[in-house]
Parts: structure tokens; C-alpha cells; sequence
């Protein structure tokens, strides 16, 4: 396969250097270039990481959609996925039933079913638990958000509204929990400096296992259903 077949062009007025992204949907990388530079130029720059891209290809886990007899990983338990087709039914029931995510369905493809009960389960989760660690420190959340976001795993405005993928549901516990840590300790300290690090690690149940997950495996958590269109090749960020 050649250099062309593995990147994407796209042509950025807000880029200041060429970089190199993953799109783990279409399994390629996007070649970002500033509005005004030779291609030949970005072309240059992805021929000297062709190593570094093919690597990062390679090392894809697979997709895992929310079909019948899948397993997904579900706050750290592993869940199988049950798909019973009904055409008499006139809506989707779903539920989950000693580690079984069990579906009745009058469609044929009820993955957006599907999604909607998980993001729900990740929304009232990921709340439950950001509000349990700020009223450790006595600090208010305004709302917390749960979305399908593309650059960030979480974060949180100066006015204590806090935000988290919903994909954070099928990282490791620590992992998720550490992220909900960073957004919570956000909420005294809207930096990165030593106090805000301190207090992320004494909110957090297993702060250096969880950074460590979420900083090296990230990328696995855009494999399972539908994934969003476009994420960083370093992960998304923490904020």
C-alpha cells in the first residue's frame, strides 16, 4: 500500500505546522497542512514518518460493533451482547441482566438503540461519581454533560460545568476514574500546575495506573459501535 493510500490531505487555515492524525474509522491518517503550504512540502514530511504511520496502523485493535454475541467491556465488567430480532415488537427493550446486555428489537440494526442505553448507563455513572469526589473536596458542579466528543475525554469550565465521553464506559475503572478526578480537581485548580496534580492524584483511586491507561491505550475506546469521525493519533486529551 502506498504513502498516498494511507494518508488523507486536509487543508487547515487554522494549522500553523503539517501533522500527522489518526482516523481510527477509515483507518487512515490525516495529513493536516496549513492553508498555505506546498503539498510537496506535507508530502515530504509523512514520507519521513512512513514508518511511524504504518506502526500506528498496524497496531489498530479491531472494531468491535454492538452485535449479536459481542463482548464489551462495561465499567470493568466484561458484558455480552444478546440480540433478539422481533418484528412484532413496536420498540426496542433493552437491558442488563447478569452480564448480559440483552435486546429485543423490531430492526434489523439496533445499534443506535444500542448506544442511546449505553450513553445513558455512562451518563448516570460518570455523574454519580464526579459528584461523590467533589463533595470530598466541598466544591459544587453545576451540571455534568456526557458526549460523543472527538479531542477530549473530559472537561470542565471556570462556572463548574463538567463534561466526559461517554466512551469513558469501556475504559479500565482506574482509568475512568482517574479521568473524573482530573475534571473534579478542575474545579479548584483551572490549571495543570503542582497543586492541581496533587490534589488529581488524592481524588483519584489509582492515579498513576489510570493516567498511564488513558495516556497509552486511549485509542482502544473509539473501537466499540459507532466511533466518532475523528480523534488526535496521540488520543484524546484530558483537559
Amino acid at each position: 500500500m502506498s504513502l498516498e493510500d494511507l494518508v488523507i490531505v486536509k487543508r487547515s487555515k487554522r494549522a500553523k505546522r503539517v501533522a500527522l492524525r489518526l482516523d481510527p474509522i477509515e483507518r487512515v491518517i490525516n495529513l493536516i497542512v496549513p492553508e498555505k503550504m506546498p503539498l510537496k512540502k506535507a508530502y515530504f514530511f509523512a514520507k519521513n514518518h512512513e514508518a511511524w504511520i504504518k506502526g500506528v496502523l498496524q497496531n489498530l485493535a479491531p472494531p468491535i460493533p454492538f452485535d449479536d454475541g459481542a463482548i464489551i467491556p462495561v465499567f470493568g465488567t466484561a458484558i455480552s451482547i444478546r440480540v433478539h430480532h422481533d418484528k412484532n415488537l413496536s420498540r426496542h427493550s433493552i437491558k442488563i441482566y447478569n452480564n448480559v446486555l440483552e435486546v429485543k428489537t423490531p430492526s434489523e440494526f439496533p445499534e443506535v438503540a444500542i448506544t442511546r442505553f449505553l450513553k445513558r448507563l455512562a451518563a448516570t455513572h460518570l455523574e454519580a461519581l464526579a459528584h461523590e469526589k467533589a463533595m470530598l473536596i466541598k466544591e459544587n458542579i453545576q451540571t455534568v454533560s456526557v458526549r460523543d466528543t472527538k479531542t477530549r475525554w473530559g472537561s470542565c469550565s471556570h462556572d463548574g460545568r463538567i463534561s466526559f465521553s461517554w466512551r469513558l464506559m469501556f475504559a479500565p475503572v482506574e482509568a475512568s476514574d482517574y479521568v473524573v478526578a482530573h475534571e473534579v480537581a478542575h474545579l479548584v485548580h483551572l490549571d495543570h500546575s503542582k497543586a492541581f496534580w496533587s490534589l488529581c492524584r488524592e481524588l483519584s483511586d489509582d492515579f498513576l495506573n489510570g493516567k498511564y491507561w488513558m495516556q497509552n491505550h486511549g485509542n482502544d475506546l473509539m473501537r466499540y459501535g459507532a466511533i466518532s469521525p475523528y480523534i488526535n493519533a496521540g488520543g484524546n486529551r484530558v483537559d
